[in-house]
């Protein structure tokens, strides 16, 4: 049996859940100062009184969560065709601004319009207008947010891709799916049997997740848009712990079908699983390097858990955490550079994360009852589920553990997050 940072979890999937739903409408609150960041001046949208969700303000929140950004207002509203005054901009210190407007149309609609502009230069950094219904209002912020992120820093936005995450009230268990800040939630699932370990599939049209309904944990795939969803894995037992390959073609599961726990590869669509690991002890959160040609996964083998890694082909099992006695819920991020994990310190559940080309381990968060970590689309940000003065909350990471958001509805408990890919173009 192998403890979590809640208290005791054998990986036979068997989970204490002591959740409160999260509301649609969550505040994100950003803490911490990074080394580097732009400045950059993001002014109200002309007209966006007209509109229930206000663009800049949305997307000010979201370069601010990155950590690379300090936004500033400059105090008036500016459309997509005002030629700013530069030198009032750079006296604010600000490098870029950000203009836009927002106009109802005759049928309802909004069209939202934005300009980016290298203050420093003077130059117009280009811009793009959307027609969208009101509920869309957020989304568009979050599609603007990553154009001027990778604009202005080279790398590809995540403000517009999903999160899901899990909570519980009473007998009620529900899985969410989420706008990257948590806001605009929409459940997928809710269940009076527990539901955990939900996982996205490459594509994002899809999660995997561990259901309760048949008094025993069976893994299902979910199709996100329309409901639909199958049984992968059902046999003798328990089967826990999907993680989809990097091609959505399979995913690992752990299985305890032969008499202990252990890591199997099987089809997306269900079929005969293959067995991956052998031993003695429990194997289980198994997930794939990102280019498929190996797992990492907990083991305690050795005597306490800690994490491996052996080729999804076959071949040797090679133990990759050293420091502390207990590491557990491996994450690898898409750029196949860094191991998030979580690691007991002192009796404290703490967010790690290694360097894999140097094998270096760095603690990032203050907090003591961190939980399953998952790697943002560009490897920038890592989201994970903590306790806040008593409470369950949303957390999300710089890389360098600088610049910290809380993710946090009202009276909100919230676990077992996982980041989804970038959307479909």
């Amino acid at each position: 049996m192998i403890e979590t940072s809640r208290n005791l979890l054998t990986f036979f999937c068997v989970f204490v859940l002591a959740l409160i739903p999260a509301r649609a409408e969550v505040r994100v609150d950003v803490s911490g100062v990074g080394i580097t960041q732009i400045p950059i001046a993001i002014a109200p949208f002309k007209g966006q009184a007209v509109a229930n969700q206000k663009p800049a303000l949305i997307v000010a929140a979201d370069l601010e969560r990155s950590g690379q950004f300090r936004s500033s207002d400059p105090g008036v509203p500016l459309d997509e065709t005002s030629r700013p005054d530069f030198a009032s901009i750079r006296q604010q210190n600000a490098d870029a601004l950000l203009t836009g407007s927002v106009t109802k149309l005759p049928d309802g609609r909004f069209d939202v319009r934005y300009r980016l502009w290298d203050a420093i230069k003077g130059q117009d950094l280009g811009g793009q207008s959307f027609v969208v219904v009101a509920s869309d209002l957020r989304l568009v912020a979050h599609k603007i947010a990553d154009q001027v992120y990778e604009k202005l820093t080279g790398d590809k936005g995540i403000f517009s891709t999903r999160i899901a995450y899990v909570t519980k009230q009473g007998n009620r268990h529900t899985l969410w799916v989420a706008d990257a800040d948590g806001e605009n939630a929409q459940a997928a699932l809710t269940s009076p049997e527990p539901i955990i370990s939900p996982s996205w599939s490459p594509a994002g049209d899809e999660l995997a997740y561990v259901s309760f309904e048949s008094r025993k944990p069976v893994v299902y795939v979910h199709e996100v848009l329309s409901g639909k969803r199958r049984v992968v894995a059902n046999f003798k037992g328990s089967n826990s712990a999907p993680s989809w390959s990097p091609t959505g073609k399979s995913l690992v599961v752990t299985l305890s079908r032969d008499g202990g726990s252990q890591v199997f590869t099987i089809d997306a669509k269900g079929g005969d699983p293959k067995r991956i690991t052998q031993s003695g002890g429990i194997d289980t959160e198994a997930v794939f390097s990102s280019d498929g040609s190996a797992i990492y996964f907990v083991s305690d083998r050795g005597g306490s858990p800690q994490i491996y890694r052996t080729p999804i082909a076959g071949g040797p099992v090679q133990r990759v955490t050293f420091s502390g006695n207990y590491n557990i819920s491996p994450a690898l991020s898409p750029d196949g550079k860094w191991l998030a994990h979580i690691s007991r310190v002192n009796g404290r559940f703490k967010l790690h994360l290694m360097e894999l080309a140097t094998d270096k381990v760095y603690p990032l968060t203050d907090t003591q009852m961190d939980e399953r970590p998952s790697f943002a689309p560009n490897s920038k940000l890592i989201l994970y589920s903590t306790q806040i003065l008593g409470r369950e909350a949303l957390m999300t990471t710089t890389l360098d553990g600088k610049i910290t958001a809380r993710l946090a509805g009202q009276a909100s408990n919230i676990r077992e997050p996982h980041w989804g890919p970038f959307p479909k173009p």
